[in-house]
């Protein structure tokens, strides 16, 4: 039997009650692939709505940069998310001055990649996380860290994602928070990005440089992550 307009607007209802508003690929989803839309939505709440390790002001304060990252600009909720978790001006400054800082560092990464020799003693990476430490007194450098690896694998710069990582490892900010962070990345930011991002994550605690905690070791030495090439026979 095919489905009643009325059993349609009920469901796309439901689906606003939820977030507060609706978006084309909603109604399309609900129209054509409703499991597509269960499935969706499923993955979209445990990523953005439900509570994980970050608060509701940190959470929103790194989708900011993400946000920026991508030129998404109909996701304009996340502006009012963020003021009623307590975003204030001065930290939506420091929030997007966090992110125009890591889409710059795009020039110390061609630094650190073309220039390096030429321009020892000058070290790229310190320079970057200097200016970054400097760029945004409104913000905790935890956050700031946050808001630059999510921008990073939005952008996939995986050295500066690296340098990132090694920074906040060193500020002791919680690997759960940082997986987290990333993680906002996956939707707009695209899932083989993410994908990449774990994967550079994991190369950095096997060869030694990130102290990560017993339980992200044991992550990173599982066998068997290569996908479908290590899988395949020899």
């Amino acid at each position: 039997m095919s489905e009643t307009e009325a059993e349609l607007e009920a469901r796309l209802k439901e689906v606003r009650a939820k977030r507060g508003f609706l978006l084309p690929h909603h109604g399309l989803m609900a129209l054509a692939f409703p499991k597509l839309l269960e499935g969706y939505d499923a993955a979209y709440t445990a990523l953005a709505l439900d509570d994980r390790a970050l608060s509701h002001h940190d959470r929103e304060f790194v989708w900011l940069g993400v946000l920026a990252a991508t030129d998404e600009r109909v996701a304009t909720h996340h502006i009012a998310k963020f003021r009623a978790a307590g975003g204030t001006d001065e930290t939506i400054g420091a929030a997007f001055a966090a992110a125009a800082l890591a889409i710059g560092a795009e020039a110390f990464d061609f630094a650190a990649r073309d220039w390096a020799r030429q321009l020892a003693p000058f070290d790229p990476r310190s320079a970057y996380l200097e200016a970054l430490r400097r760029v945004a007194p409104a913000a905790p450098m935890r956050l700031m860290h946050l808001n630059g690896l999510a921008v990073q694998v939005c952008r996939a710069r995986w050295r500066p994602f690296g340098w990132h990582l090694e920074a906040a490892y060193a500020d002791a900010v919680a690997e759960e928070e940082m997986a987290e962070a990333i993680s906002l990345a996956m939707f707009p930011g695209s899932v083989p990005h993410f994908v990449e991002a774990c994967a550079a994550w994991r190369r950095l605690i096997l060869d030694g440089t990130l102290p990560a905690s017993p339980r992200f070791q044991a992550w990173a030495r599982m066998t068997g992550q290569g996908g479908h090439d290590e899988a395949k026979p020899a």
